[in-house]
């Protein structure tokens, strides 16, 4: 018996457009309108309105282009004078068969590490990870085990701008997207995030400003919290207060220890890093201010 032929859209020819724009009538329908005029189809669509007098349009829609009758480049600049100018909007466009490229920038604890390097062998993630940064040799052997370049860039209070340089040269010549702190246990210059010039993604316990200081889990346990969590955001100059992209908390008892605490916290962390990477990677997060649209 012959096997049915799948008329499913392949996953690897779509696109993601992305828009902000000020509201007003009649965007979805020209963008959809342009859409359909050149032969694509649309997947998923997704909108959101600060408010409807005044206020922010967000659009995510996904796109089949098996029947577009532009080239990418032609069709980029036909949407842009056709529709993107007149409604005055920020947008981008993105394409799965070009996955972004991703830096990882790790310490000691591996757990985010490990977790994310799982997932994209997974085909979980669809991003390229051509480089891993670390400030210590620790984790190196898991990173060649994946066959992840490995970097090792000592920081110090005396060489913290040399080695931030470093970072940056090596994040460029890599040609990253943006960059993820899987445990990376340094705080990001403002000069380091403006040579960058790209997207960083972090991950911390949620019991900030709360609880703060070397040993957090520590502080909980005192407390006697009942709840624990984690908080992944886009890292700004001001410490840990940009905006975020993911979060959960998981109830926990007064029979927790501080150990179990923190290995319980520490599976918060790794779920809630992989849930903020993927959105960001897939084109689901679009920025407004200190917040953000999660589509």
């Amino acid at each position: 018996m012959t096997a049915p032929v799948s008329t499913a859209p392949d996953p690897l020819n779509t696109a993601v457009l992305t828009i902000a724009c000020p509201d007003r009538g009649g965007i979805v329908a020209a963008v959809s309108q342009f859409l359909h005029n050149h032969g694509a189809n649309i997947i998923h669509s997704d909108q959101h309105s600060t408010d409807p007098q005044g206020g922010t349009f967000f659009m995510r829609m996904e796109f089949h282009l098996a029947g577009l009758d532009l080239a990418r480049d032609q069709f980029e600049r036909a949407f842009a004078n056709v529709v993107a100018t007149p409604f005055g909007m920020d947008w981008s466009v993105h394409y799965t068969t070009q996955p972004k490229r991703m830096a990882v920038l790790v310490s000691r604890y591996d757990h985010c590490f490990l977790d994310l390097m799982w997932r994209k062998r997974r085909g979980e993630l669809n991003v390229e990870i051509p480089l891993i940064i670390s400030n210590h040799e620790d984790l190196r052997r898991d990173a060649e085990m994946f066959g992840i370049p490995f970097h090792v860039v000592k920081v110090t209070k005396d060489n913290k701008a040399e080695a931030e340089a470093e970072q940056v040269r090596l994040m460029h010549e890599a040609n990253v997207d943006f960059a993820v702190l899987a445990r990376y246990m340094q705080i990001l210059s403002g000069e380091l995030l403006r040579s960058f010039g790209r997207p960083v993604i972090n991950i911390h316990h949620s019991f900030l400003p709360a609880f703060v200081g070397a040993n957090p889990y520590r502080a909980a346990f005192n407390r006697g919290v009942k709840l624990i969590g984690a908080t992944s955001h886009y890292v700004t100059e001001e410490l840990d207060a940009g905006p975020i992209i993911a979060q959960d908390v998981i109830p926990v008892t007064h029979r927790e220890t501080p150990d179990t605490l923190m290995r319980l916290g520490r599976d918060v962390e790794r779920q809630v890093l992989a849930r903020a990477v993927k959105a960001h990677v897939e084109d689901r997060v679009l920025v407004h201010g200190n917040k953000t649209v999660v589509f």
